[in-house]
C-alpha cells in the first residue's frame, strides 16, 4: 500500500519542505548562508509586524467612523420621519379649518338672506304684518319662532367658526413651526452625515494604502522565508545524498541489479514524449560540455546526480508544484515505475546500496540502448555510460 511505502521513506521525506519551488545558486549552502537568510527573514517579519499594527489602528479608526456615519444616517432618517408626521398634521389641521370655514360661510349666506329680508320688510314686525297676516296669527308666530331659531343657529355657527378658525390657525402655525424645526434638524444631520462619510472615505483610502504596504511586506516576508527554507532543504538533501553515496562506497557485496520487492511509485506520469526527449538532449549537452560534479548543484555550471535530473526536466517545461528539486531516493517515489523492457529515453534509473528505497544514492537519465547520461562523481564528473556500470541498480525505471 502507498501508506506503507511512504513510511519506508519517512526519514527522507521529513527533510523536505513542500512549499519551496526554487533553489539557491550555491551547490551546498553553508550554515553561515542559512543564518544570514534567517536574519533577513527576521528583518522582514519585524517590518511586517509594525505595518500590521499601524493597519490595525487604521482599521479601528475606520470602524469608529463607520459607526458614526451609521448613527448619523439613523438620526437623519428619524428626522425625516418626524418631518413627515408634522407635515401630515399640518395638512390635517388645514383641512379641518377649511371644512369649518365652509360651514360658517354657508351660515353667513343664510344670515345674509335673513338680514336682506328684514331690511326689505322695514326692520320690524309692524311693517311686515301685511306680509304675515295672509296666513293668520299662527303663521306669524311660527315665522317669528323660525327667525329666532335661525338667529341662534347662525350665532352658534359664527362662534364655532371663529373658534375653529383660531384653532386651525394655531394648528397650522404649530405644524409650520415643527416643519421648519425639522428641516433645520434634517439639514444639520445631513451635514453631519456628509462629514462622517467624507472622513470614512478618506480613512478608507488610507487603509487601502496601508493594506497595500502590508501585502507587499508579507510577500517579501514569504519570499525571505522561502529563501531560508530552500537553503536549509537544499543543504539537507545534499548531505543525505552524500551520506548515502559514502555509505555505498563502503558497503561490500552490492548486487548489480537488486531483486524486485514490490516498491511502487506514482500511478500517473507528468511528462510527454517531447519533454522526455528534451530532458535527454539537455543532459547530453551538459555531459558533452564536461560540466563538473558538485554536491547539491543543479546547474547551470555544475551538477550532482539528482541536480542533473531536476535541471533537465525543468528545461523541458516541468516546474513547481508538479516538479520539485528532490534527491535520488525521493525521485524514485515521485515517478511511475516501469520495467526495464519498457524503458524509453528520458526515464530515470536508480541505484541503492542495499536494495531499499531509502538507501538509493544515485540517479541517472536513460539514453536508450542500455546507456545513460549521469553526473557520476567528483572524480569522473558528468559521463555517458552503461546502465549496469554502477552496482546496486534498482529493478525498475522511473517515468516522470
Amino acid at each position: 500500500m502507498r501508506r506503507t511505502r511512504l513510511i519506508v521513506i519517512a526519514m527522507v521525506a521529513g527533510l523536505l519542505c513542500s512549499s519551496t519551488p526554487a533553489y539557491a545558486k550555491s551547490p551546498k549552502p553553508t550554515l553561515a548562508q542559512i543564518e544570514a537568510a534567517k536574519k533577513a527573514e527576521a528583518v522582514k517579519k519585524s517590518a511586517a509586524d509594525k505595518a500590521a499594527a499601524v493597519l490595525s489602528a487604521a482599521n479601528q479608526t475606520l470602524r469608529t467612523l463607520t459607526s458614526k456615519s451609521d448613527a448619523a444616517r439613523a438620526l437623519y432618517q428619524r428626522a425625516q420621519n418626524e418631518l413627515n408626521v408634522a407635515t401630515l398634521a399640518s395638512l390635517a389641521a388645514a383641512a379641518h379649518a377649511k371644512l369649518t370655514a365652509d360651514a360658517v360661510a354657508a351660515a353667513h349666506r343664510t344670515i345674509g338672506k335673513l338680514a336682506a329680508n328684514a331690511y326689505i320688510m322695514g326692520g320690524g314686525l309692524t311693517d311686515i304684518e301685511p306680509l304675515l297676516s295672509s296666513n293668520g296669527p299662527q303663521d306669524l308666530a311660527d315665522r317669528l319662532s323660525i327667525l329666532g331659531t335661525l338667529g341662534a343657529q347662525n350665532s352658534t355657527a359664527l362662534n364655532r367658526y371663529t373658534a375653529a378658525e383660531v384653532a386651525a390657525r394655531a394648528a397650522k402655525q404649530q405644524a409650520d413651526d415643527a416643519k421648519a424645526a425639522q428641516q433645520v434638524a434634517t439639514d444639520k444631520v445631513a451635514a453631519a452625515k456628509k462629514i462622517a462619510d467624507a472622513a470614512k472615505a478618506a480613512q478608507q483610502v488610507e487603509v487601502s494604502k496601508l493594506q497595500k504596504v502590508q501585502d507587499q511586506l508579507m510577500k517579501e516576508l514569504a519570499s525571505a522565508k522561502k529563501v531560508r527554507t530552500t537553503l536549509e532543504q537544499q543543504r539537507q538533501l545534499a548531505l543525505l545524498e552524500e551520506a548515502n553515496a559514502n555509505q555505498a562506497a563502503q558497503t561490500p557485496g552490492q548486487k548489480k541489479v537488486w531483486p524486485d520487492t514490490g516498491f511502487k511509485g506514482r500511478s500517473t506520469i507528468r511528462s510527454t514524449e517531447a519533454q522526455r526527449l528534451k530532458a535527454v538532449a539537455y543532459a547530453k549537452k551538459q555531459v558533452l560540455a564536461r560540466k563538473p560534479y558538485v554536491w547539491g548543484a543543479q546547474g547551470p555550471n555544475s551538477f550532482d546526480c539528482s541536480g542533473l535530473v531536476y535541471a533537465a526536466y525543468k528545461s523541458a517545461g516541468l516546474g513547481y508544484p508538479g516538479w520539485d528539486r528532490l534527491n535520488a531516493a525521493l525521485y524514485s517515489v515521485a515517478t511511475m515505475h516501469v520495467k526495464f523492457a519498457d524503458l524509453v529515453p528520458g526515464d530515470l534509473l536508480f541505484y541503492s546500496f542495499n536494495g531499499t528505497v531509502s538507501s538509493i544514492h544515485h540517479i541517472t537519465i536513460y539514453a536508450g540502448n542500455g546507456m545513460m547520461w549521469e553526473a557520476n562523481s567528483r572524480s569522473k564528473g558528468l559521463i555517458y555510460s552503461n546502465m549496469y556500470s554502477v552496482a546496486g541498480l534498482m529493478p525498475f525505471g522511473g517515468r516522470v
